[in-house]
Parts: C-alpha cells; structure tokens; sequence
C-alpha cells in the first residue's frame, strides 16, 4: 500500500485492517440500537474510546508524512518547470512559426493564383496525417485541457510517449495551413505530458499513484505559465481547472513548477507577457455603469462560443473521421485569402481590437469570422486548443462594444481598450467557468491592479448570465464527449486502491458542523487527521467539523476516484 506522503508500513495497513473488522461488527450492533442505518457508517465511532485513542495516537504519525508531502511537491514541481518549459517553449516556437509561414503562403496564393494546385496537394497528405495520428493517439486530439482534466479527476490513462510526437507534429501541420486553433490547450497537456514522463523516471514501477495527479496537475501548471509568461495564472488554473479542489500539496507544486517554466519561458523570448496590453488608462468612475451590460454580452458571448463549438463537433461526428480535418484546412483557404488576421490563435485580433486599428464594420466581420472558423477548425478534432480563440472572440466583442459607443455615443476613445479587456475576461469565465483564473491572466497581461475591479465585475456577471443560459463549461462537456467517444477504453488499468488523499470541507456541505460520529463516511475510508489553519488534530467522535478544515482520509479497497467522489459527497457543496 502508498500513501500520497510514501509507503504506508505493513503493519499499519494489517493495523487498519484488524480496526476494520472490529468496527465493523461495533457498527452491526449500534445500527441495530439505533434502529437501522447503512452498512456503510462511521469509522470514527464504531470502536471503544480507550482503543480509538490508543489506535488514533498510532495513526498521527502518518499526518507529518502527508504534510511534508508538499514540499516533496515544491522540489518535484521545480523539476517539473524545468521540462515542461522546455517542451512548452519548443511548441511555443513551432506555431509561431507555422502561423507566419501560413500567412506567408496564402499572401503568394492571392498574388499568384495557380499556386493552390500544390497548396491542395499538401492540405490533402497534411490532413490524411492529422486524421491517422489522432486516430491512433485520440489523447492528443482537441484542446488538451479535457484529457488533462479526465487523467487527474476521472483517472484516464495518458501516454506521454504518443501524446507528446502528435502534439507536436500535429500541431504544426495544423499552423501551417493556419486553423484557428490555440496553443495554450496543448501546452497544458505538453506540460503534463513532461511531468508524467519525470514522475515514471523518479518512481520507477510505482506509477499509478497520487503522486503522479500531484505532478500531472504541476505540469498543467507549468504548461499554462509557459504557454502566456503568466505564472499565477498557470497556478491557478491547476487548483481551479484542473484539480478543482485545494491542497498545500497540489498549491507547493502547482505553484514551483509554475514559477520555474515561466523562468524558462521568459529566458528564450523575453519579460514581455504574450498579450502585452500595454499602458491603458484606468476607466472613469462614471463610466462604471457600462460594465453591467458588458457584462451581459461576455455572458452571451461565451455562451454563443460553446454552443458553436459543441454544435460544430456533432455535425463533424456525422462525417468519416479522415474528411474532418480535410474540411476544416479546406476552408482557411478562402479565409487565409481574404481575412488572413483570422488565421492562428487569434492574439492579434486582440490587439487589433484594443487598439481599434479597424473600423466598426470591419471588428464585426472578423467576430463572425472568428467565431465560425474557430468553430469548424475546432470541431475537425485536429490537434489545438481553444483557450487563446476564446479570448480572441471576447476582445472581439468588447471592442466592438467600445467602437459603438464611441461612435454613437460620448464615450472616450481611451476606454475602448478597458471595454475591449473587460468582455474578453468576461467571456473567458463564461465559456471555462474559472472566473478566478480569467481575472489573473488579465491583471498579468495589463500588468497592474488598477484594472481589476472592472475585469472582475465583469468576470462575474457575464458567469452569472452563463449559469442563467444553463451554459456548462466547455471543458467539461468536452470531457463527457470524449470518454463518451472513446466508451470507457482509457480507464487506468491498474486503480489506484490504496493510499491517503487530503480534502476541504466546504461551507455548507453534508460535513459541515457536524459531529465525526455522526457523519456517515464512506465505506473503506478513514480520516486518521485533521488540519484547522495551522493546528493539526487527530479527531475522535466528538470533534465537530467545522467549514474549512482540511480532512486526512486514508482509503482501502475502494478505487480512488470512487473514493474521493463518495468524499466529495460529504465535503463539497456542489456534489
């Protein structure tokens, strides 16, 4: 048996195992007295108090191993940075140049007509080899994100040995031909993709274990950082979009790997952020009233995008896997022609939009552009991601926005660029539902705080138009389809059916303010400590949970996702 902190001693696990026994058939008995219950009640309770305490006295010692776990994490995730920079960085400078090159190409196309005879013969084997090696590797399809997610929170099986030459191979054959996908979705797989590589070199045969989710997660991390030169982005989005939950541990390495890979990032391309905002004037007060309605087209706005993209993906399921990506490079011929800002990921529009270098009309077509071209480039499965078109398509909007009010209205030319942030923020949340990241990568790239009020006001009133709209996150339907796709054939193998897992107790969750004997725990789940702000307790019958604390639960037999779902149950709100 492992714990997340090492390996749990045998005589413990037989320890934990004889405890069963014993309050299991307490358990028979006291049911009984009570008048029923489920065979699966309290481990807290179901012993006598003299053994409980002698017992848990044993149990303590295990919660120092799982708290210096986090800065086992810290060490590892600097390791982690280090690699998932460096294969970040080289993604990084493929697409960019696969983007200029595009660009490059369909500019001779226009001037010289009949040079689309030999364009049409490479779209043909590019696509042919994109639709053969998402075949063979479906992992390394899409955005990334979702089989990022589904590896940590649903315990997929991940290859980085494939995933990492598709990534990169189709990646840029995608660029070259200019599909408006993004690279920061498969920098976070990339990220992750290193970060199980160094976690299958550091623990040998021992590899299906909580460590390794810690690492992947670090890796995401680092993935997002180097992707944007946005460090606390990256770390948040691993608490918030990935591993949805928060731990010292996951924070320690989220955060190390974060800093190290945005340390490598900045090394090969400079202190610039990729979306430098620049110097933009702090918005007046009486302008304030706008962010209401700004906040309502983001929230529209991010709710339009996901359904583009999830209607797009059906209609392309209807069709033979080989034609898909054939399709979506057929169609950046035209748009490569006559609107080539729309090609790539999209972080000149952003620009474009903030600095109003076009006109109103013009801001129009390109949204509609985005939009569907993001749509049908997405949709084919080719391997890219969406995260920096969702952003495109937001700025997009606000400028639009902006330009409308300045032109039709009193508005200051100067504020266009704030309303052009504030919609792309706002439509960021809306779309992914991680409003906390949405709100940092914005400061990040402004690169200063007096903007954060009306980013965040924003953020939050375009989520709450989403949930109005009943928007799901785009991630999450991503992942449903997916394993729907792929019919369960990615499960782990080898479950993870031991170990220890650390989890919050949320405010106004089944646990919350009650009594340890009175909640009725999972079966095969043990909490063996507590941790309240810096306190660490082993807790008895009569300790009372309160929101906020931070439960140590040793689990056996049970697989760990079912493990931690049953948890959740009990400690989330949402669940």
């Amino acid at each position: 048996m492992t714990s997340a902190g090492g390996p749990v001693p045998a005589g413990t696990l037989r320890m934990v195992r004889a405890m069963a026994c014993a309050y299991d058939a307490h358990r028979i008995h006291t049911d009984g007295v009570r008048g029923g219950g489920t065979e699966k009640g309290s481990a807290m309770t179901a012993m006598p108090p003299n053994d409980r305490f002698d017992r848990f006295d044993r149990f303590s010692k295990l919660v120092p191993r799982f708290d210096h776990l986090k800065w086992k994490m810290a060490a590892a995730g600097i390791l982690v940075g280090l690699i998932s920079g460096f294969l970040v960085v080289l993604y990084r400078l493929g697409i960019e140049y696969g983007t200029d090159t595009a660009r490059w190409i369909y500019a001779r196309i226009r001037e010289t007509p009949w040079l689309v005879a030999p364009w049409a013969v490479a779209a043909i084997t590019a696509a042919l080899a994109i639709a053969w090696m998402v075949k063979k590797e479906p992992m390394a399809g899409g955005s990334g994100i979702p089989q990022t997610n589904g590896v940590v929170i649903c315990g997929l099986k991940m290859r980085w040995q494939t995933i990492l030459p598709v990534r990169f191979i189709g990646g840029l054959l995608g660029s070259l031909f200019g599909l408006s996908l993004g690279r920061e979705g498969p920098s976070i797989q990339i990220g992750a993709s290193g970060a199980q590589f160094l976690s299958h070199r550091l623990r040998g045969k021992k590899r299906e274990d909580m460590q390794e989710h810690y690492l992947v997660t670090a890796g995401a991390a680092a993935g997002l950082s180097a992707a944007f030169s946005a460090p606390l982005s990256g770390m948040m989005f691993a608490l918030e979009g990935v591993h949805r939950s928060f731990s010292p541990a996951i924070l320690m390495g989220a955060t190390a790997a974060s800093l190290t890979a945005d340390f490598v990032s900045k090394y090969c391309f400079g202190l610039r952020p990729v979306l430098d905002f620049g110097t933009i004037g702090q918005l007046p007060l009486g302008e304030y009233g706008w962010l209401i309605p700004l906040g309502l087209v983001a929230g529209l706005v991010g709710s339009l995008m996901n359904r583009s993209l999830l209607g797009f993906q059906t209609l392309y399921g209807k069709l033979p896997a080989w034609s898909r990506p054939l399709i979506a490079i057929a169609l950046a011929l035209p748009i490569g022609i006559w609107l080539p800002d729309v090609l790539g990921g999209g972080s000149n529009l952003i620009a474009m939009a903030e600095h109003a270098r076009v006109g109103l009309g013009m801001l129009c077509v390109l949204f509609v552009a985005k939009v569907l071209f993001t749509s049908t480039s997405f949709g084919s499965g080719a391997p890219g991601g969406i995260f920096m078109p969702i952003l495109a398509v937001g700025s997009l909007a606000g400028g639009i926005c902006g330009e409308t009010l300045h032109q039709f209205g009193n508005l200051p030319s100067d504020s266009v660029a704030i309303f052009s942030v504030c919609v792309m923020t706002g439509t960021l949340a809306a779309s992914v539902k991680t409003p906390i990241t949405s709100i940092l990568l914005a400061v990040e790239m402004s690169g200063t705080l007096t903007h954060m009020l009306p980013v965040a006001a924003v953020a939050f009133i375009a989520l709450l138009v989403s949930d109005l709209l009943r928007t799901k996150p785009i991630y999450g339907e991503l992942l449903e389809r997916y394993m729907r796709a792929q019919g369960g054939t990615t499960a782990i193998a080898n479950r993870i059916d031991n170990g220890i897992m650390e989890l919050p107790v949320e405010m106004g969750a089944t646990a919350d303010g009650k009594l340890m004997r009175d909640v009725r725990w999972p079966y095969g789940c043990l909490v063996i400590g507590l941790r309240r702000g810096e306190r660490q307790i082993v807790p008895h019958g009569d300790t009372r949970l309160r929101a906020g604390d931070y439960l140590v639960v040793l689990f056996s037999g049970e697989d760990e996702s079912d493990a931690r779902h049953a948890m959740r149950r009990l400690c989330d709100v949402s669940v």
